[in-house]
């Protein structure tokens, strides 16, 4: 079977425009691939549950009979320092877990305004 020579150009027009439009739709139209969807979602979700948990945390530190030797141990550490020493004191460690999270203690020194902001 032959095709008359005048679809040809609109077959390629077809085709360029679809690649275009391919190209346009993921960098500026926010089209996103099944597995870019999933690691955004687990994102958000690992955000949120951090922050529900930071009460959780407060409430440790709060709870805690050595808290003021354990704040005064966060309050001397260096900045770069704060959130190895918040993990060490136990409580950035999410309940049924046995290590800390990091960004638990991060956001747990947040929540405890150390630096009294």
């Amino acid at each position: 079977m032959t095709f008359p020579e005048w679809t040809k150009p609109g077959v390629y027009g077809a085709l360029v425009g679809a690649v275009a439009v391919s190209i346009l739709g993921f960098t500026w139209g926010g089209w996103t691939t099944a597995g870019s969807a999933d690691e955004m979602a687990q994102s958000f979700a690992a955000e949120e549950v951090t922050l529900a948990m930071v009460p959780v945390c407060l409430n440790l530190s709060e709870a805690d009979t050595e808290r003021a030797a354990k704040l005064a141990t966060l309050q001397e550490a260096s900045s770069f320092q704060r959130r190895k020493a918040m993990m060490e004191t136990g409580w950035a460690t999410l309940p049924g877990t046995d290590t800390p999270s990091r960004d638990l203690a991060a956001a747990c020194l947040a929540g405890l305004e150390l630096d009294g902001a």
